[in-house]
């Protein structure tokens, strides 16, 4: 597959993820904790996959490879939205009131 291919597909699920948020009727600490139980699902995956790949044991090498990208994706999703939470929250603590 190709990485543009790849790409699009990210961006679909990213998609998918908002559109979903945008649904559920939960408080922000319900979703946060849903969406992160979902993040630590992937890397659980990911790191399956992985140990798998190490071994030798791998069914799918084509499928291992979707689950560590789905996992490292995820990851850096996450990451990014920490970093701007946390920028925001500086940003407020630096205001004057």
């Amino acid at each position: 597959m190709s990485s543009a291919i790849k790409g699009i597909n990210n961006i679909s699920s990213i998609q998918k993820s908002s559109q979903h948020l945008q649904k559920s009727s939960g408080d922000f600490s319900s979703i946060l904790n849903e969406t992160l139980g979902e993040v630590n699902s992937l890397q659980k995956d990911g790191d399956k996959a992985m140990s798998d790949i190490a071994t030798g044991s791998v069914k799918d090498l084509h499928q291992a490879a979707i689950a560590i990208d789905k996992a490292e994706m995820s990851m850096k999703l996450t990451l990014e939205v920490r970093n701007k939470a946390l920028n925001a929250y500086k940003e407020l603590a630096r205001t004057q009131m």
